[in-house]
């Protein structure tokens, strides 16, 4: 009797302690560190956005004026206006757990057609955007299709696509550029992106605000709308979005053909940016795109994260590529802090992931 009393003692103090090992772990999910966990999960644009307002502040300090002037604040914008466009494309494919390696080609070849349409066919400049703009839409779609129906990896679709349409970039185009005095004369619309204006002594283009509209519209899309919440859904778990009744596979062909079309308007605003059309330009759109991306806070697993943080991923590269120039320093230094900003954002995420786990 004094043996079972015995252990039911230290089967009652087993549960005690068991008790209070769940009671501190519950304080644990409740301390400071996962209060802040739970914030950036919640607001996944805030950490990009406190990156971005640290790096100017930081260049601020040790630059002065020579950084907080309008025209070098605009200047960031008008840099990171095609990496921004293009980015925004690249998010879409992302947050559903994909990804695009053929959108800086995209961007080029639907370029060159709108080009070549205008100056080799003497099509009509509307005429003849609309053609790139239709390019880069169908360009997407053959993405899309081969992802959603054929089952083929994001990876190797867009890897492979980004190589054909490179070289139907070259071979149609012949490696010509058309001059931006021609441009100018013959077509200002395929410009049009690029067309300045003041406002306070800053100086804005077209193009800036075109990127700036597309992310707002883009945003409240994404998480206003159905297509934008099954978006969320295919990339958080594409199995059980299927089994809640949505049509994966037409939201991933929409996503690819949204972001053809996307860059395609990146091509548009190169033209303006450039002034000529070159099929040699924006080589590295797709490395820059995914950049912007993983640093804006967008979680390469997909199905969290917010294309604001994109937006703010983009100039957070343009605030350091123009504050380390204007300090002088050597070309290579940027490439080696947005290396670490890479790693970085990308062990944040997986921090930030935690919270859900």
């Amino acid at each position: 009797m004094a043996e079972t009393a015995s252990k039911g003692q230290d089967y009652e103090s087993s549960l005690t302690q068991a008790s209070q090992s769940v009671a501190e772990f519950e304080d644990d999910r409740t301390g400071l560190v996962h209060k802040i966990q739970h914030a950036l999960h919640v607001n996944p644009a805030l950490v990009p956005l406190i990156v971005l307002i640290l790096s100017i502040a930081l260049f601020g300090l040790l630059l002065g004026s020579k950084f907080f002037s309008p025209f070098a604040l605009t200047l960031i914008l008008q840099q990171v206006q095609i990496v921004g466009i293009v980015a925004a494309a690249q998010s879409l494919v992302i947050l559903t757990a994909g990804i695009d390696l053929s959108v800086g080609a995209i961007m080029v070849l639907s370029s060159v057609v709108m080009g070549q349409f205008t100056f080799r066919y003497g099509l009509p400049p509307e005429i003849a955007v609309a053609c790139g703009l239709l390019c880069g839409t169908l360009m997407g779609f053959i993405n899309g299709w081969l992802i959603a129906k054929v089952k083929l990896p994001p990876f190797i679709v867009t890897l492979g696509m980004w190589q054909i349409v490179l070289a139907t970039n070259f071979l149609y185009s012949a490696n010509e550029t058309i001059r931006a005095q021609d441009i100018e004369a013959n077509a200002p619309l395929l410009q049009f992106f690029g067309t300045k204006f003041n406002i306070g002594g800053a100086v804005f283009t077209y193009g800036v605000v075109f990127m700036v509209l597309l992310v707002a519209v883009l945003a409240y899309v994404l998480r206003h709308t159905a297509w934008g919440r099954h978006v969320y859904a295919v990339g958080d778990d594409k199995e059980a979005a299927e089994l809640s009744g949505v049509e994966t596979d037409r939201v991933l062909i929409s996503v690819y053909m949204i972001a053809g079309l996307i860059c395609a308007f990146a091509g548009w605003a190169l033209i303006g940016r450039i002034g000529s059309v070159s099929p040699t330009s924006g080589q590295l759109a797709n490395i820059e795109s995914i950049t912007a991306v993983v640093i804006g806070g967008i979680s390469l697993f997909g199905g969290r994260g917010s294309i604001l943080g994109t937006l703010f991923g983009a100039l957070i590269v343009g605030v350091f590529t123009l504050g380390l120039r204007l300090m002088g320093a050597d070309a290579q230094w940027t490439y080696l802090l947005i290396g670490v900003l890479i790693i970085g954002a990308v062990a944040v995420d997986q921090w930030i992931r935690k919270v859900s786990a």
